[in-house]
């Protein structure tokens, strides 16, 4: 091969030109599923040049169905070892051998034999879930495309609580903006309005029902989703902006062009924005009742007990503290109700 290869293309060939042979060979009419799967620039599909430079295989993940991986999984990965050449394409190698139950185990924290409940969704981090989604399956025989569809995306009112929780991350912060820049704090302000920027975009995904990935490429697939073009610039100007009044109005541009998103989704009765100044300052606020609209519409109850105890969306802004999947039990506890339910 010559020249830059993405990181899915080579796993497919990697599988079709070295796994799938060795399998073949030594295991013939064996089911099992491959994929391209996991944490990596490749598996989303933005990987360039640069990202050879490390973590950069040629990697493919191999699933076994249970009794399969229990008679069979020691020759197989023996099998593996000896039979895949150290280079591929001019870059290392690398399996994984894996059970489907064994892989979201490991990754969520979640058991396959149950049934998702509202609260495993709201544990589960964005990106983990965008990362299962992601990337390219290239045989399947044992079910791995049934599994990601399985999480492809969040039930309806779970993705209308999100919605919900996305809007009440910007509204109380939104006039503050105004309020730093005001007694000389450009930048405070200038830190207030980073994050309602990124508090927009992340309602821009949840609107477009799009996993967002982590930091480093949350805004290249924020370009890539429908409003990209047009939310770019207003996000971009907002974040350039030099004086507090500057950055006002491009934020309040940003609200009016989410807030027409939220109409055209037509989950809700259409909601009306007005501009206001809390208690006379000279701060103008967009703002509309998209928590209370969003609150109507959610039918589940236990989805509606967990928006009328905790607004506050999934567990992203705490699972550095408490790592996924090893401390999702602990996680789970903070959606019960006290005493249990």
């Amino acid at each position: 091969m010559t020249g830059f290869v993405s990181g899915r293309e080579l796993s497919a060939r990697f599988y079709h030109e070295a796994v799938r042979p060795v399998l073949d060979a030594r295991f013939p009419g064996l089911p099992h599923s491959a994929a391209l799967l996991g944490r990596g620039s490749e598996v989303l599909g933005f990987d360039d040049e640069m990202s050879t430079d490390h973590d950069c295989e040629a990697r493919v993940l191999v699933f076994l169905r249970e009794e399969d991986e229990t008679r069979h999984g020691e020759a197989v990965e023996e099998a593996l070892r000896t039979g895949l050449p150290a280079r591929f394409g001019n870059r290392a190698t690398k399996y994984e051998l894996h059970t489907l139950h064994g892989y979201v185990l490991a990754q969520l924290g979640f058991d396959l034999d149950e049934e998702i409940e509202a609260h495993d969704w709201l544990t589960f981090p964005e990106d983990r879930l965008r990362m299962l989604a992601a990337g390219t399956v290239h045989h399947d025989d044992v079910g791995l495309r049934g599994i990601r569809d399985r999480f492809a995306y969040y039930p309806h009112d779970v993705w209308l609580y999100l919605l919900l929780a996305g809007w009440w991350r910007v509204h109380p912060e939104a006039n503050l903006v105004g309020r730093t820049g005001f007694v000389g704090d450009e930048l405070g302000s200038a830190l207030i309005g980073a994050q309602l920027v990124h508090d927009l975009m992340a309602l821009c995904f949840s609107m477009e029902r799009q996993y967002a990935p982590y930091s480093k490429w949350f805004g290249t697939a924020f370009s890539r989703l429908a409003c990209g073009a047009e939310l770019s610039p207003v996000l971009s100007r907002a974040l350039r902006a030099g004086t507090w009044p500057e950055r006002e109005e491009a934020l309040a541009v940003a609200y009016e062009a989410v807030a027409a998103m939220h109409n055209a989704l037509g989950v809700t009765e259409p909601v009306a924005t007005e501009v206001h100044q809390l208690w006379d300052r000279p701060f103008k606020v967009v703002w509309g009742d998209f928590p209370g609209a969003l609150r109507a519409q959610i039918k589940d109850p236990t989805v509606e007990r967990i928006a009328r105890r905790w607004p506050v969306g999934r567990i992203d802004q705490v699972r550095d503290l408490l790592p996924v999947p090893r401390h999702r039990q602990e996680l789970l506890r903070l959606y019960e109700e006290p005493g249990g339910e």
